[in-house]
């Protein structure tokens, strides 16, 4: 196995890609939307963080999330998150042999992107990004019709305009 190291920072904002193990035709973070948003309070209630910013996608989902000062464990809040879920979801998934023999569940990849962000142009680009997701990937043609997104939220606080996305106000050409 590689040995994967990760870096933690008090305090710190970091930008996240989670994703379902199996990803091709999958629709399962969308269609359990509400039992996803339970998983999110449940580590929320233990493990207090800030939601920056949040795209869900139907298989796999991008944050923005600000730790507490002196807490650098997102690692565990992944856990967390992805055990709280996964124990809710009736099962029926492939499960290899290796997650079998680790009494895991198939339903999400082991691993997560963590990208730690560094000022305040990472930080807005990595909003960017998580609210343009759904246009990038063909789920809507305009971003504030994808309603799994804070993207919502940042309309009513006037922050992005409603129009964001596809006036010709922005346009990413990032890759995931």
């Amino acid at each position: 196995m590689t040995d994967y190291r990760r870096i933690y920072i008090p305090n710190a904002t970091w930008f996240f890609t989670v994703n379902l193990a199996q990803r091709r035709n999958n629709q399962l973070l969308v269609e359990k939307i509400d039992l996803l948003r339970a998983a999110f309070r449940y580590v929320k209630e233990r493990r207090p963080f800030h939601i920056n910013a949040v795209v869900i996608m139907p298989d796999h989902l991008h944050c923005i999330w600000t730790l507490p000062p002196e807490d650098a464990d997102y690692s565990t809040r992944w856990n967390i998150l992805k055990g709280h879920f996964s124990r809710v979801i009736d099962k029926g998934e492939r499960i290899s042999e290796s997650r079998s023999k680790r009494r895991e569940r198939g339903l999400w990849q082991r691993r997560f992107w963590a990208h730690l962000i560094v000022d305040q142009n990472d930080f807005n680009q990595h909003m960017d990004y998580i609210h343009w997701n759904p246009v990038k990937h063909g789920r809507v043609q305009r971003v504030i019709d994808w309603p799994h997104s804070s993207f919502h939220r940042f309309v009513a606080k006037g922050i992005y305009p409603a129009t964001w996305g596809y006036s010709g106000e922005f346009n990413i050409d990032a890759g995931e």
